[in-house]
């Protein structure tokens, strides 16, 4: 019953990823992320998280969001606008991995 609250602006995607995405009309957060690591960690120790993740070399590391009694049941993106949307499940088939 507890919702999901990202910050758009906190959600490291590389510009080169960006820029491909816009022009190919796509999410980046639908597309394959490998090598990414998200861990949900209670609010009291996100920082120790941090710290240890950055220590063990993981210098991209940041809090990107936290878990919310509202909105129940979602996942919400908060825009650097100060807009939200919502994250809706992947429909269909996701997009292929180009390697």
């Amino acid at each position: 019953g507890l919702g999901v609250v990202l910050d758009d602006d906190s959600i490291a995607v590389r510009e080169m990823t960006r820029g491909a995405c816009d022009m190919l009309g796509i999410d980046p957060l639908y597309v394959a992320n490998e090598g990414t690591f998200v861990a949900v960690v209670p609010a009291g120790q996100s920082e120790a998280a941090l710290s240890a993740l950055h220590a063990a070399g993981a210098s991209e590391a940041c809090d990107i969001g936290s878990i919310e009694d509202e909105p129940a049941a979602s996942v919400v993106l908060v825009t650097g606008f100060g807009g939200t949307r919502m994250v809706d499940m992947l429909v269909g088939d996701p997009l292929p991995r180009i390697c």
